[in-house]
């Protein structure tokens, strides 16, 4: 939420963005909610789904793994100004040569789509290995083949850090809170947002349980 709170900031702040005509959309893939054996946890995958829309959020449920599919899928609909918000970590996966090996342009046609016309990526940063270390487009590493590209949407102006960022909640991840409610262990009622805990409690989503938790 702290992500998308300060990117709406961002964005909105942008000449070309008119406030009254953009359209906010959670994407929720299918192809990151993979259980451990391949299949599509459906209950978690719906859960997600379900929290979001209590929120008061449009979601869009996709197939597409990689962002420039999503980019172009939009760019059928709208000629207006496009802005993804994200984590380093997602952004590391992004220029990964991997996801572009089975398209006939490579990585040259998947970037073309993703920054689409003016696109620009709102960054929130990454927690690093070293003690303080903060993780964000200036420091971010992405693989040797990859580095000039980068540096070309990066002094372009099409990635955009978060700068108002608060440091204390980078150590949350999404995993373990996961983990933690499924096995009953206590304390991931503060790593979430308000008002939060009370609706994944009182929906049981994420495996919670009341009996486990006890």
């Amino acid at each position: 939420m702290k992500i998308y709170e300060e990117s709406k900031k961002l964005f909105f702040s942008e000449k070309k963005v008119e406030k009254e005509n953009t359209q906010i959309i959670f994407e929720i893939t299918l192809a990151n909610l993979r259980a451990e054996g391949g299949e599509i946890n459906e209950k978690d995958f719906l859960d997600r789904v379900e929290l979001l829309r209590a929120l008061g959020q449009t979601v869009m449920i996709t197939n597409y793994q990689e962002y420039y599919k999503l980019v172009d899928y939009f760019s059928e609909f709208t000629k207006a100004r496009m802005g993804l918000a994200m984590g380093a970590y997602n952004l590391i996966q992004i220029f990964d040569e991997k996801y572009y090996r089975n398209i006939s342009g490579g990585v040259l046609e998947a970037f073309g789509k993703l920054f689409y016309k003016d696109l620009k990526i709102y960054l929130y940063p990454l927690k690093g290995n070293k003690a303080g270390e903060i993780i964000n487009s200036e420091n971010l590493k992405v693989h040797p083949r990859m580095k000039e590209l980068y540096k070309y949407f990066k002094y372009n102006g099409r990635i955009i850090d978060i700068e108002n960022f608060d440091p204390d909640i980078l150590k949350i991840l999404s995993r373990e809170v996961h983990k933690m409610i499924t096995k009953g262990k206590k304390g991931w009622e503060e790593m979430l947002p308000e008002g939060i805990p009370k609706i994944i409690k009182d929906q049981q989503l994420f495996g919670y349980s009341k009996q486990k938790s006890q």
